[in-house]
C-alpha cells in the first residue's frame, strides 16, 4: 500500500509509476517576508487580480502603483510583524496550511496512491509549482480544495482561474475535480459549535454577545450575482440553530473593507463600537469564513477590534480561533476530501 505523503519539492520521477491522485489544499496567500518589500510584492499580485478588483482600468492602475503600493505596504508590514511566526520566519497562515496538509495526509494514509500538497493563490508556494510537483509524482488526477467555506468569485473562483491557467499550458493534463463550498455542511457547523463552546468554557466571563465576522466584499459584487452574502447568512443561521441562539445574541458582520465603495453590512468594527457604547461589557468574536488564522483574524480582530471595543467602554473581549488544524477542523477537511474523491480511491 502506498503511503500518503505531503510533499515539499517537485522531484521528477525516475520512471513512470502507477497513477496517483493528487489533493491540493489552497488558501489565499501571504507575503514571503514581514517587511515593506515582501508585502508590496504580495499586494501587487493580489490587487492586480480582476477577481479581487474587478475594474482594472487606467484609474485603478494609477492608484495602485502611484499611491497604494507606496503607502499601504509599510503599514501592513508592521501589522504582519505583530503576528509573524518568528521561529519559522513565516506567517501563521503558511504554518497552519502546511500543518493541515500534513495532518490530512496522515488521516487518509490508508488509501493507495494519494499525494497531499498545499499552495497559496498569491505568494508561495504557488499553485503552479505544486501542480508541477504533483504531476512529477505521477498524479494523473487532481482534487483542488479551496479552503473557503463560503464561495465567492474573489476567493474560490480565482483559485480555479489559476488552476485552469496552469493546466492550459500543459500537454498532459491531470483530470480535475474541485471541492464545492461547505458553508452549511453539518460537519462544518458542528465543528464550529464545538470550537465555540470549548472556547467559551475556558473564559473567566460569559460573553453577552457573540459576533460572527466574515471577510467583507463590495456590495456591487453581490448585486451582480455573487452568492457570498447568502452563504455567509446561511452559515450564521445554521450556527444559531445549532447553538440555540437568536440573532440578537449571535450577530452577523463583515470586516476588512477597502477603498470608498459600499461594502457588505453591517460592518464588524462599527458593530463592535456600537455594542460597547450600548453598554455591552463582554463579547466574543468568531470568524467562520476563515479556515485558518491569518492577518485578518489575529491582528484585525484579536487586536484592532479588541482595542475598538475597549476604547468605547467595553471591558472583556475574546477572539475565538479558527478551526485551523484542530481535530474538529481536520475532520471537516477530511470528510470533504473523502467525499469528493469517491470513485478515485
Amino acid at each position: 500500500m502506498t503511503t500518503v505523503v505531503a510533499i515539499e519539492k517537485a522531484e521528477p520521477a525516475a520512471a513512470v509509476g502507477p497513477p496517483r491522485v493528487g489533493v491540493l489544499l489552497v488558501n489565499l496567500g501571504t507575503p514571503d517576508t514581514a517587511d515593506t518589500r515582501g508585502v508590496r510584492v504580495y499586494l501587487r499580485e493580489f490587487l492586480s487580480d480582476p477577481r479581487v478588483i474587478e475594474n482594472q482600468g487606467l484609474f485603478w492602475k494609477l492608484a495602485l502603483n502611484g499611491v497604494i503600493l507606496r503607502v499601504r505596504p509599510p503599514r501592513k508590514a508592521r501589522d504582519y510583524r505583530k503576528i509573524w511566526n518568528t521561529e519559522k520566519n513565516e506567517s501563521p497562515l503558511k504554518t497552519i496550511t502546511r500543518a493541515q496538509s500534513e495532518k490530512l495526509a496522515s488521516a487518509i494514509s490508508d488509501y493507495d496512491h494519494v499525494v497531499v500538497d498545499w499552495a497559496m493563490r498569491y505568494g508561495n508556494p504557488s499553485i503552479s509549482s505544486r501542480i508541477a510537483a504533483l504531476t512529477a509524482h505521477d498524479c494523473d488526477r487532481l482534487l483542488v480544495v479551496p479552503l473557503y467555506p463560503q464561495y465567492s468569485a474573489a476567493t474560490s473562483a480565482t483559485v480555479c482561474d489559476e488552476v485552469f491557467r496552469v493546466l492550459g499550458s500543459m500537454r498532459a493534463q491531470p483530470t480535475l475535480r474541485v471541492t464545492p463550498p461547505y458553508y452549511d455542511d453539518p460537519d462544518y457547523i458542528e465543528a464550529l459549535a464545538v470550537s465555540i463552546h470549548a472556547h467559551l468554557a475556558s473564559l473567566p466571563f460569559v460573553p453577552e454577545r457573540i459576533v460572527a465576522s466574515f471577510h467583507g466584499m463590495p456590495q456591487a459584487y453581490v448585486d451582480k450575482g455573487d452568492p457570498y452574502f447568502a452563504q455567509c447568512t446561511a452559515t450564521t443561521e445554521a450556527l444559531r440553530k445549532r447553538m440555540g441562539l437568536d440573532p440578537s445574541k449571535l450577530l452577523l458582520t463583515f470586516q476588512s473593507r477597502f477603498g470608498f465603495d459600499e461594502w457588505l453590512k453591517p460592518y464588524t468594527d462599527k458593530t463592535i463600537e456600537q455594542l460597547a457604547k450600548d453598554g455591552v461589557r463582554g463579547i466574543a468574536v468568531v470568524t467562520p469564513g476563515f479556515s485558518a488564522d491569518c492577518l485578518e483574524t489575529l491582528e484585525e480582530i484579536a487586536q484592532e477590534n479588541a482595542e475598538i471595543f475597549r476604547h468605547h467602554g467595553g471591558e472583556q473581549f475574546s477572539f475565538i480561533p479558527c478551526l485551523n488544524d484542530s481535530d474538529p477542523g481536520m475532520d471537516v477537511i477530511r470528510q470533504l476530501v473523502l467525499r469528493e474523491l469517491q470513485g478515485w480511491i
